[in-house]
């Protein structure tokens, strides 16, 4: 099925392309932070998240390329890979998928005023994935503001960050 997306639609997917990437590459630029301080509930949180991106950037391929449109594949820059605290790690998470969904309600209101629908349909997903990772993160940053920082402050925040990764592997696999 061949979808006719416009110049400006092409260029804005392939730079969420580039957005999914980048975003791909900070989660495991986190996941080995946490390593580096033992932290392997983040870890593990930051490697799935890693993945997550990493698909969402595929999809974008996917959907271009059904749209008879070649996809462009960016370089990235470099993500930061020095934070002071577990809780500025999660707050330039927080900001970053704030920027992802920015740039996601941009693309869509750029197909709703092509009225391009078969675009507007596709975005749907990534608008409610949007809205349920910033959620998630904001949980773990809630509870990491309930626990404070310090040595044995991070032990607690790493099980708690274990505690909602496995609860979104758990819903995960009860959705499949």
């Amino acid at each position: 099925m061949r979808i006719d997306l416009s110049d400006k639609m092409q260029e804005a997917l392939n730079k969420q392309i580039a957005e999914e990437g980048y975003a791909s590459n900070f989660y495991l630029a986190l996941a080995y932070w946490c390593d580096n301080k033992a932290l392997e509930g983040c870890k593990r949180f930051f490697l799935r998240q890693s993945e997550e991106e990493r698909m969402h950037m595929l999809k974008l391929y996917e959907y271009l390329s059904v749209s008879d449109v070649h996809p462009i594949t960016p370089g990235f820059n470099q993500p930061p890979a020095d934070f002071k605290s577990i809780q500025e790690v999660f707050s330039k998470v927080l900001d970053q998928e704030r920027s992802v969904t920015a740039s996601i309600h941009s693309i869509l209101k750029l197909a709703k005023d092509e009225n391009d629908f078969n675009t507007q349909q596709f975005l749907q997903w990534y608008v409610d994935e949007q809205r349920e990772e910033e959620a998630v993160i904001r949980t773990i940053l809630d509870r990491i503001r309930i626990i404070g920082e310090g040595g044995q402050s991070l032990y607690y925040i790493d099980k708690e960050v274990e505690k909602v990764n496995t609860g979104i592997i758990n819903s995960e696999s009860t959705e499949a």
